[in-house]
């Protein structure tokens, strides 16, 4: 069974089901998660808890021992399986398929997972595990809801704030929701229950933004020329390494050239999505809106930009690499 993230906190005061799968991009959110099933399974008898971290050398026997052998104390038993890279390799994923078809009472198994690609979606394990108990997926909200998040924890704690310093904290922990869950816990030590003003929320509130290539990525098919600007800043002060920032810039070009040009020729996106392996639905949703101020001479031109920065990081060409990646990313998004 799917359950959606708000819907946790009523089905855990009903009786535990006898396995829990948690994945995401998140992981905060995936880590609240699993300590809210942890409490509920305290509060239900679960007594004792064995905590089984899958690394290198991991033996899978010890799962199924976990599970069979009874609470010290006499009463029920939470099996904690963390398997932080997502995969359990060949005799983990045997083990999992065969461990969730002999669930047993008395037990209640936590699975916790990272973000999983459509590919290990589809693995059997995977699969039985799904069929068996009830799934999870925590994923980080989309920029634009991000306001709409923190208004929420804000609201957790009695507190509120108008839409400007919402933004205000948005912007400021962009791309790093553990940073923005640590700043409004920040601010309801600083400031009693009740409504928040810029002003406080500004004089609070540090600059903890996560200036990720993957930021910048959105930045440029959103055609937003400040938070361009404003990324490419961050990452140059963090020391960010060029030939990754050209990278991450020359990948996304190449990709919206090779989709305007099977759309400039009849092809039908989906075709192309999937021969370029873009398999995430808000990346194609990103494209997809991306490509009708996108001329194909101008990511062509774009491409040869690249080049150019290319040989200045190599040594080859003279110039500021960074102004460069500027210029790039302002040529692509200018409407």
């Amino acid at each position: 069974m799917n359950l959606r993230p708000e819907q946790l906190a009523a089905h855990l005061g009903k009786p535990l089901a006898p396995l829990y799968l948690l994945h995401g991009d998140e992981p905060l959110l995936v880590l609240e998660a699993a300590d809210r099933i942890r409490a509920a399974a305290r509060r239900q008898g679960f007594e004792e808890r064995e905590t089984l971290v899958v690394g290198q050398g991991f033996r899978w026997d010890s799962l199924t021992l976990a599970a069979g052998n009874l609470s010290l104390f006499g009463g029920s038993k939470l099996v904690d399986l963390r398997i932080p890279t997502g995969k359990p390799g060949r005799d983990g994923a045997d083990a999992l398929q065969r461990y969730a078809r002999s669930l047993g009472e008395g037990t209640v198994t936590l699975v916790t997972l990272p973000e999983m690609d459509w590919a290990a979606r589809k693995s059997a394990w995977f699969v039985a595990l799904t069929e068996a108990g009830v799934v999870l997926e925590l994923n980080a909200p989309p920029r634009e809801r991000l306001p709409e998040w923190i208004a929420g924890r804000l609201a957790q704690q009695g507190q509120s704030a108008p839409a400007d310093a919402l933004a205000f904290i948005a912007e400021h922990v962009e791309g790093n929701l553990l940073a923005a869950h640590q700043e409004i816990l920040k601010l309801g030590l600083l400031h009693p229950p009740g409504p928040l003003d810029l002003a406080a929320v500004q004089d609070a509130v540090l600059d903890v933004a996560r200036y990720d290539l993957d930021s910048l990525r959105e930045a440029v098919l959103e055609g937003d020329p400040a938070r361009c600007t404003r990324l490419l800043e961050g990452l140059k002060g963090e020391g960010a390494a060029p030939p990754l920032v050209l990278w991450a810039l020359a990948n996304e070009i190449r990709t919206l050239a090779t989709l305007a040009a099977a759309q400039a020729a009849g092809q039908p996106l989906a075709a192309v999505f999937k021969a370029e392996r873009v398999f995430d639905e808000r990346r194609r949703n990103a494209l997809s809106r991306a490509l009708p101020r996108m001329k194909l001479s101008a990511l062509r031109a774009a491409l040869l930009h690249a080049a150019k920065i290319d040989r200045m990081v190599k040594g080859i060409a003279e110039g500021d690499v960074w102004d460069e990646f500027l210029m790039l990313a302002l040529r692509l998004v200018r409407r």
